[in-house]
C-alpha cells in the first residue's frame, strides 16, 4: 500500500519563468515575521537611542548644521532601515536573515528599491492597531497593506540544501551497475556531506551504525569505519555516473525513476555547485561581477540547472534535492531578469522627469486634493471671521497666544517667526521632517479606500483657513501670510500631491476596472510612488525656504521673490514633466 503523504498547511507561491519551469515559494508566515520585525525594531531602537544621545551632545556644540543632519536621520531611520536593507540586499533586513525570510516580487524577481520604497511608506497605518499582523493572519498569501501595494511577499529562503561529499580526487566513471539501493546511497551521501560537522562521538556512532548496515555485503573492508564509508561513496558515486547508473540499486533488473535521479544528481552535482559559487557572486555584486565570456556562460549554466529542476521533478527527487535547485533557479532568475541597476544617470532621470510627468499625468487628481484642501479652508476662514467666538474653541492655545503678542511684534518689526541665525538649520531639518511626516501619512491614509487621504487634506484645510481668520480678525492676516508666502507655495502644492497619491490608491481599491483589483493596486501605487518622489524633493527645497527665509528678519520684498523663485521652480519642474511625459507617449 502506498503511503499517504503528509498533508502540508504551508502556505505557498508559484511563478513560471521564461523557461517554463516553476518554482515553488514557501511564504512566510505570522510566527517568522513577528520575530524578524522584532530583531529589526531592537536594532532601529538602538540605532535610535544612539543618534538621540548623538543630537544631545552636538546640541551643546557650535556644529548646528551637523545636529540638523541628525534631526533628519532621527526622523528617517525607521523607513532608510528597511527600504534600504530590503532595496539594497536582496529584500532582507538583519531581522529577516536570521529567520531566513526575504521580500520578492509576485513574480518572483528580486524586489527593486521602489518597491521597497512603497512597501515601507505604509508601515505606520500597518502599526496602527496591529493591522498588519491581521492581515498577514488571514491573508492567503500572508501580505500586509505594504505587501498589497507594492506588490510584494515574504517568503522562505529554503535553508535545505543537498551537500555533495568534497572528494579528495575527482572520481571517474567506474565499470558495472550500482551495488547500493537508491535509499542506501542517500543516506551514505547525507552522512558524508555531514560528517565534518559532526560532534566526534555522534559522527563515529552513525559510521558504525552504517557500516553494521552493510557489513554483510562487504566483509572485506577498510578497519577504519569512516574509511570504509568514503572509500565506499566515491567507488558507488563512480559508478552512478557511468553508463550503468540508472539501475536502481543492489543488482535489480531494470532501471528505476531513483536510479536515474540518483545518477542525475552524481552527474550533475559539480556542475551545481560551480553554478551555486557564480550565483552567489552575482547576488552580491550583480552581472558587473562577471566577466565578458562568463556572462553567456552563467546564462547556459542557468537553463541547464532549469532543465535539471524539471527533470527531478519529473521523477519525484526527494525534497532536499528539489529544494537546492528551486533555489539556484530562483537565484539565476533573479539575476538574469532583474530590472535594471539604479545607477545615477537613472536616479537623475527617475527625479527630474518621472516624477513630475507622473504629476501631470495625475493632474485630475492633483485638482480634487486641492479642492478638497480649499472648499474646508474658505469654509473655515468664513467661520471664523463671521463667528470670532468661537476661536478659543477651536484653535491651539499656541496660535491664539501669538496672535495676541502679533500686534506687539509687527510694531516692534518682529516677524511671526524669527529664530536666530544658529538654530536655523535645525528648524529647518525639523520643518522638513514634519512636513515628510505629514505627506507620508497624507498618502498612506489613500489605503483606507482614499478616505484617510481626504480627511487628512480637509483637515489641514480647514486648519489653516481657521488660522487665518483668526488673525484677520486681528488685523494681523498680512503678518501671518508675510511667514508663509516664502515656502507655501511648494509646501501646500507637495501636500495636494500627497493626497493625490492618496487618492490614486483609492481608487484603485474601490474601482479598479478591467484589472483584478490585487493588480490595480500595485499599478497605482507605482504611480503613487514618482508622485512621493516629487514631494520629498518639494519638501526639501520648501523646508530650507521656511527655515532660512521665512524664519529670519528677511523683508517682503526678498520673501516674494523667494516665492516667485519657487514658483517659478515649480512650473518648470513641471513643464519638464510634460514634455517626458508626451515623448514617452510619441515612442
Amino acid at each position: 500500500m502506498r503511503e499517504k503523504p503528509a498533508l502540508d498547511y504551508r502556505q505557498h507561491l508559484e511563478v513560471e519563468t521564461p523557461e517554463h519551469v516553476v518554482l515553488d515559494y514557501e511564504i512566510a508566515g505570522l510566527g517568522s515575521r513577528t520575530l524578524a520585525a522584532a530583531a529589526d525594531w531592537l536594532i532601529v531602537s538602538v540605532l535610535g537611542i544612539v543618534t538621540t544621545v548623538s543630537l544631545g551632545l552636538w546640541r551643546g556644540a557650535s556644529s548646528t548644521w551637523l545636529a540638523a543632519l541628525l534631526v533628519l536621520v532621527l526622523f528617517l531611520i525607521v523607513w532608510v532601515y528597511f527600504t534600504c536593507f530590503e532595496g539594497l540586499r536582496r529584500g532582507q533586513t538583519p531581522g529577516k536573515r536570521s529567520m531566513g525570510i526575504r521580500v520578492i516580487r509576485d513574480t518572483g524577481h528580486a524586489v527593486t528599491f521602489g518597491d521597497a520604497a512603497a512597501r515601507n511608506l505604509l508601515l505606520p497605518v500597518d502599526l496602527f492597531g496591529f493591522l498588519g499582523l491581521f492581515l498577514i493572519a488571514i491573508h492567503p498569501r500572508a501580505k500586509r497593506l505594504g505587501d498589497m501595494v507594492a506588490g510584494t511577499v515574504v517568503v522562505r529562503d529554503h535553508p535545505i540544501l543537498v551537500r555533495e561529499a568534497p572528494l579528495p580526487v575527482e572520481p571517474s566513471e567506474s565499470p558495472g551497475a550500482p551495488e547500493l539501493a537508491d535509499a542506501e546511497f542517500r543516506l551514505l551521501r547525507e552522512f558524508i556531506g555531514r560528517a565534518p560537522e559532526l560532534p566526534p562521538e555522534v559522527r563515529a556512532r552513525l559510521a558504525r551504525g552504517l557500516v553494521l548496515r552493510l557489513a554483510e555485503r562487504y566483509p572485506d573492508r577498510p578497519a577504519g569505519d569512516l574509511e570504509f564509508l568514503s572509500t565506499l561513496y566515491q567507488d558507488e558515486l563512480g559508478r552512478r555516473r557511468g553508463k550503468f547508473g540508472a539501475r536502481g540499486g543492489a543488482g535489480p533488473g531494470r532501471p528505476s525513476r531513483g536510479g536515474v535521479v540518483e545518477r542525475l544528481v552524481a552527474r550533475k552535482a559539480e556542475r551545481w555547485n560551480q553554478f551555486q559559487t557564480m550565483a552567489e557572486r552575482v547576488s552580491r555584486e550583480g552581472l558587473d561581477a562577471l566577466a565578458a565570456a562568463e556572462l553567456p556562460d552563467f546564462a547556459r549554466r542557468y537553463r541547464e540547472v532549469a532543465a535539471d529542476l524539471a527533470r527531478v521533478r519529473t521523477y519525484g527527487a526527494d525534497p532536499p534535492i528539489r529544494a537546492r535547485l528551486e533555489r539556484l533557479v530562483a537565484a539565476g532568475h533573479g539575476a538574469l531578469y532583474r530590472q535594471e541597476r539604479r545607477t545615477w544617470p537613472r536616479i537623475w532621470s527617475f527625479i527630474a522627469r518621472e516624477c513630475p510627468a507622473a504629476i501631470v499625468e495625475s493632474r485630475r487628481y492633483v485638482t480634487l486634493a486641492f479642492l478638497t484642501f480649499m472648499l474646508p479652508a474658505l469654509g473655515g476662514y468664513a467661520l471664523l471671521r463671521d463667528r470670532p467666538e468661537l476661536a478659543p474653541e477651536l484653535l491651539p492655545d499656541v496660535m491664539l497666544e501669538r496672535a495676541e503678542a502679533g500686534v506687539e511684534r509687527q510694531q516692534s518689526g518682529l516677524g511671526f517667526v524669527e529664530a536666530e541665525a544658529g538654530d536655523r538649520p535645525i528648524l529647518a531639518s525639523s520643518i522638513i521632517v514634519n512636513n515628510i511626516r505629514v505627506s507620508f501619512s497624507c498618502f498612506a491614509g489613500g489605503i483606507v479606500f482614499g478616505v484617510g487621504s481626504l480627511v487628512m487634506l480637509a483637515y489641514n484645510g480647514l486648519e489653516i483657513g481657521a488660522f487665518s481668520g483668526h488673525f484677520a480678525n486681528a488685523g494681523l492676516l498680512g503678518y501671518l501670510w508675510t511667514f508663509v508666502i516664502g515656502h507655501g507655495v511648494l509646501e501646500l502644492f507637495a501636500i495636494w500631491v500627497s493626497g493625490a497619491a492618496g487618492f490614486i490608491l483609492g481608487r484603485a481599491i474601490i474601482a479598479p476596472g478591467d484589472l483584478p483589483r490585487r493588480d490595480a493596486v500595485v499599478l497605482a501605487g507605482r504611480q503613487a510612488m514618482r508622485l512621493i518622489g516629487a514631494v520629498i524633493v518639494m519638501l526639501l527645497v520648501a523646508g530650507v525656504i521656511e527655515g532660512f527665509v521665512s524664519a529670519s528678519e528677511v523683508p517682503v520684498p526678498v520673501r516674494i521673490g523667494v516665492s516667485g523663485a519657487s514658483l517659478l521652480f515649480l512650473v518648470l519642474y513641471l513643464l519638464n514633466g510634460a514634455l517626458s511625459s508626451r515623448t514617452t507617449a510619441h515612442r
